[in-house]
Formats: structure tokens, C-alpha cells, sequence
């Protein structure tokens, strides 16, 4: 049977008052459909959805209102079924917390009277420290300097590598940054990151980063238009003032760049800067706190997963035996 959940709530046509036909269907609106609106971040909105679809494939459940039939033993049917498909623990944990995040909320709406999430065994976690790597400090230096700085495309591609990496944004975070977004607060530069779920957070600028967006905007030309894209395509530089660099562009970049670089690190790219910030911010002193601050993070768990403190290569036994 072909699931469907029904995400999108009827729209009203456009007027001054609803009918009493759009009122009764707005009011007719699923509890499952009204979390699912709520869900802010586009990227889990996505991912939710084809959790969630999944799992009403699974049970063979085609209209929402029949999840409150759903019962501790489908959850557990369906544990066993992506276990049985050989997925990973981290891919299990998720699909499983989108099912659990759905059956809170209906639980809050009074929809259903528990959530058969809750007590279900999900997989361990293999390690406290995240599987992004973090490259080395030398690696880093390289990248800053790789861009040709005579040309536009070195200049802007400078600017991205240096807010990167001196700031620990999120691709989608970088590409979303207008010319505007660089603001005085206090007597110093910051930029107004949007971060998941529409959350505003400043960040000081580095004036290292500084340094290179200046030179950027004065090559291209946009640094008097606060509403134009900070790091605009190149092709488009000149046409479009609003169209950015797509995080797709920025991957392509990056993974240019690294392999002239010879940086040939398993799972490598833009993410990687992010947890390089931090893992460097973390190893000269910054307070774990702040850092979760610093990269928008709703739970400094998420956070300790760049903290590489106690795993320093320089500091294993291995460099501490002589012959």
C-alpha cells in the first residue's frame, strides 16, 4: 500500500475572511501535519519526511490519523527491519528520534495518550567523538593561501575558506550571509548568522576573515548593496545581486582546492572546516560552552563531539617510546 502523509495544510485563497468551507477544513487538519509545519529547517523537514513515510510504508499506513493504532511492537517491527537492512546505528537513532520528535508532539495535542517510541532500545553510540575530521593546523594555513589573490574568483574563494574556517559556519550558513550581515556591535565586526530553525546568532568577525572579505567586496564591486548576496556566484556576479553561491558551488570549491593541496582525508569537505574551527578553538582555551554558542548548537552534547582534547595524536604513548 502507497503511504501518504498529507504535510501540507489546506491554504485559504486568497481574501479578506475565510469560508466557512475553508474554516472546517483548516480546523480538520491533522495534529501529524501541524507538527510537520512546524518543523522550521528545511534540511529536517526532508529528512523527517522520508523517515516518516517509511515507517507508514512499513505498517501499511495511508492516512495519519491512523498512527494513533500504532503500538510499542511496530516500533519494534520496524527497529528490527532497519537492522536487518544493515544500517548504520547513526541512520537507526535518527529515524527513530523523527518517529519519537512526531509522537511527542501528538502526545502534547492529545491525539494519543503515549508515545511508543518511548522504551525502545536504540543503538549505541560508537563514540563520543564525531566521525567529521578535523585537519591539521598546517593544512588549514594551506588552504587560506591557496586561492590565486589577483583574480575575483581567488579573492571570494579566500573570503569563504577564511570565514570557514575562522568562524565554524554551516555551508548553508555561509551561502545565506548578505553584504548586510557584516555589522558593528559594540565597536566590533560581527556577522548576523541564520542558523537552524530561522535562530539569529553574531558572531565576531576574525580579522583575518575580515582582511580578505574587504578585498573581496572592493574587487566585485557590492560592498555599498546590504542586500545583495555577500558571496555571489561568479558567473553571476554582475547580473544577479541576489543569487549566492550555491552550497553545492562551495563543495565543488573546496573539493578543488583540497586536491591540489594533496589533502586526501576520508569524509573531507565544508563540514570539515566547521569541525576544524572548533576543534582549534577548543584546543587553545575557548570554553566549551561558548563554543556551543559560537556554532549554534541546541545541546552542547553535539558540541563535545569536536572536543579532541583527549585524543591528541602528539599526545599518545606512541611518540613517547625510544629505542
Amino acid at each position: 500500500m502507497t503511504s501518504k502523509l498529507p504535510l501540507t495544510a489546506c491554504q485559504p485563497a486568497p481574501s479578506s475572511c475565510l469560508t466557512p468551507v475553508q474554516f472546517q477544513q483548516l480546523a480538520e487538519v491533522p495534529a501529524a501535519t501541524a507538527w510537520f509545519a512546524n518543523i522550521d529547517n528545511a534540511r529536517t523537514r526532508r529528512a523527517y519526511e522520508s523517515d516518516l513515510r517509511e515507517f507508514m510504508t512499513f505498517t501499511c499506513i495511508d492516512d495519519p490519523a491512523h498512527l494513533r493504532s500504532v503500538s510499542r511492537g511496530h516500533v519494534l517491527a520496524w527497529r528490527h527491519e532497519l537492522e536487518r537492512r544493515a544500517l548504520s546505528g547513526a541512520t537507526i537513532r535518527r529515524k527513530l528520534a523523527a518517529l519519537s520528535s512526531l509522537f511527542d508532539y501528538l502526545c502534547d495535542s492529545n491525539a494519543v495518550t503515549v508515545n511508543p517510541v518511548e522504551g525502545v532500545k536504540r543503538p549505541r553510540i560508537e563514540s563520543t567523538e564525531g566521525k567529521t575530521p578535523a585537519i591539521g593546523d598546517h593544512q588549514a594555513r594551506a588552504l587560506l593561501n591557496v586561492a590565486d589573490a589577483c583574480t575575483l574568483r581567488g579573492k571570494r574563494d579566500r573570503a569563504i575558506l577564511a570565514t570557514l574556517l575562522y568562524h565554524g559556519l554551516r555551508r548553508a550558513e555561509l551561502c545565506a550571509l548578505r553584504v548586510g550581515d557584516i555589522q558593528e556591535r559594540r565597536g566590533v565586526k560581527h556577522l548576523q548568522v541564520r542558523g537552524k530553525g530561522s535562530k539569529i546568532r553574531y558572531v565576531p568577525l576574525h580579522p583575518g576573515a575580515a582582511g580578505a572579505i574587504a578585498a573581496y567586496l572592493e574587487f566585485a564591486g557590492h560592498s555599498g548593496d546590504v542586500n545583495s548576496a555577500l558571496f555571489r556566484s561568479i558567473s553571476n556576479n554582475t547580473r544577479s545581486r541576489t543569487a549566492s553561491i550555491t552550497p553545492d558551488g562551495v563543495y565543488k570549491m573546496l573539493a578543488n582546492y583540497a586536491k591540489a593541496l594533496q589533502i586526501d582525508v576520508a569524509g573531507f569537505g565544508p563540514h570539515a572546516l566547521r569541525a576544524t574551527a572548533a576543534t582549534n578553538a577548543l584546543d587553545n582555551g575557548a570554553d566549551i560552552a561558548k563554543v556551543q554558542e559560537w556554532l549554534g548548537h541546541a545541546n552542547i552534547a553535539t558540541t563535545r563531539v569536536y572536543d579532541r582534547r583527549q585524543s591528541r595524536p602528539e599526545d599518545s604513548p606512541t611518540f613517547k617510546v625510544t629505542y
